[in-house]
């Protein structure tokens, strides 16, 4: 019997991926004056204020409220009417330093020999549903809020639109799991005040169904376009008014978006959150590894989805485990298990080995704060980043290396295709 499967995502304006972002942005700028820095920090935001908290080990010194302060306004919070601008909000510091006992398992004498920075699992997740590899009622949510950004960029089709923004994406599918059509779409968007309620709920619905929709679908394959149709239910701004958002209408903190930063729900989540974090905790590098491998096994044809885990003791360099789940869609004659113990010799999972692989010191994490760490374009790009002495160091960095194939000859090595 058909089924339905739904995903969301959330802009970039919304409260926790405003404290998300802001704190992937602490992250990028300590690792590019020290690329060995150590960083764990949670970031809170509410009604004109900030709240910065965590433990960093690093050679360098940050304007942390600076850094704060061009995050907000980068996003799109500049309106003393949102209650929430990055010129006036207040910022407040209680960044420490990391505790002595949690660094002695990760440091090391032998980089090689570095301790994961955290016990826990990790997942990765790849499906041959899209040309990304990622489940397709996420990626298409996530589509839909980056447009949505473009359009209230540009301020030109629609004027009204304001940062906060949330999507969601129901997908039926046949019984062999293969998407047959666009069940739901919902869409709420924060805006400018209207004069009238009712004209002002026409016009936004109006305007993301011919305007925001029509333009999603016109840059997605031809083989996903045709999943749209005219009898798609249509939810936007179910509540009504939404002018009142951001950090002024929900209190937003780091971390509480895990599952729209990973696979939407498809596959499975460990819990650790990503943002914030230096790659010396597992619960972001492993996971990206994780990513890495799922993908490149699936490209590589050893099956059409899977679930890779692995997991990790606290200081301890080795994974205690590497686990595999196709979901029946290997082709070949080979078990879940004989599929994992192959991959523990291909990839190399000691926490140091994933940093070097996936060039993790590098500050590359601003990018993966909105729009999902997952399914995204690896490309190199320049950053230019400035010292509290007004010194500026200028990098060329690797964005979402996890996401290249560039092991898939090593997987049908190792499997003999």
């Amino acid at each position: 019997m058909a089924y339905l499967f739904t995903s969301e995502s959330v802009s970039e304006g919304h409260p926790d991926k405003v404290a998300d972002q802001i704190s992937d942005a602490l992250i990028d700028n300590f690792l590019a004056f020290d690329s060995e820095s150590k960083v764990a920090c949670e970031t809170l935001v509410t009604t004109g204020q900030v709240v910065l908290a965590g433990e960093v080990k690093s050679n360098t010194y940050l304007d942390v409220q600076k850094i704060a302060r061009d995050t907000i306004n980068k996003i799109g919070y500049t309106k003393s009417e949102y209650m929430f601008d990055g010129n006036s909000c207040g910022v407040f510091s209680a960044i420490h330093e990391q505790s002595e006992d949690i660094n002695r398992g990760v440091d090391r004498a032998s980089k090689e020999e570095q301790g994961a920075g955290d016990q826990g699992m990790m997942f990765g997740y790849a499906t041959r549903e899209t040309e990304n590899y990622m489940p397709l009622a996420l990626d298409l949510s996530h589509r839909i809020l980056i447009e949505l950004a473009e359009l209230r960029r540009e301020n030109k089709d629609i004027t009204y639109l304001r940062p906060d923004s949330k999507s969601q994406v129901t997908i039926e599918y046949s019984d062999d799991n293969v998407p047959q059509r666009i069940d739901a779409i919902v869409v709420s968007t924060q805006h400018d005040d209207f004069a009238k309620e009712e004209d002002m709920l026409a016009q936004i619905r109006k305007d993301i169904i011919e305007i925001l929709i029509t333009r999603v679908v016109a840059k997605l394959p031809e083989h996903i376009q045709v999943l749209f149709n005219d009898d798609i239910t249509y939810h936007i701004n179910p509540t009504g008014k939404f002018v009142i958002g951001g950090p002024h209408g929900d209190t937003g903190l780091t971390g509480r978006k895990i599952i729209v930063d990973t696979y939407g729900g498809k596959g499975a989540h460990g819990g650790g959150a990503f943002s914030g974090k230096d790659p010396s905790k597992v619960d972001r590098s492993a996971a990206y590894a994780t990513r890495h491998i799922a993908k490149n096994m699936v490209a590589a044809g050893i099956c059409d989805e899977i679930l890779v885990q692995v997991s990790y003791a606290i200081g301890v360099v080795e994974p205690t485990s590497i686990f595999v789940d196709t979901y029946g869609t290997c082709p070949f004659n080979i078990t879940d298990g004989e599929i994992a113990a192959t991959i523990s010799k291909i990839f190399d999972m000691r926490p140091a080995s994933i940093e070097a692989r996936l060039k993790l010191r590098q500050p590359i994490y601003s990018e993966t704060a909105a729009y999902g760490h997952m399914g995204r374009e690896s490309k190199t790009v320049r950053k230019t980043f400035e010292q509290p002495n007004g010194e500026p160091v200028t990098l060329d960095v690797e964005l979402f290396t996890w996401e290249k194939l560039d092991h898939v000859d090593k997987v049908k090595d190792a499997f003999g295709l």
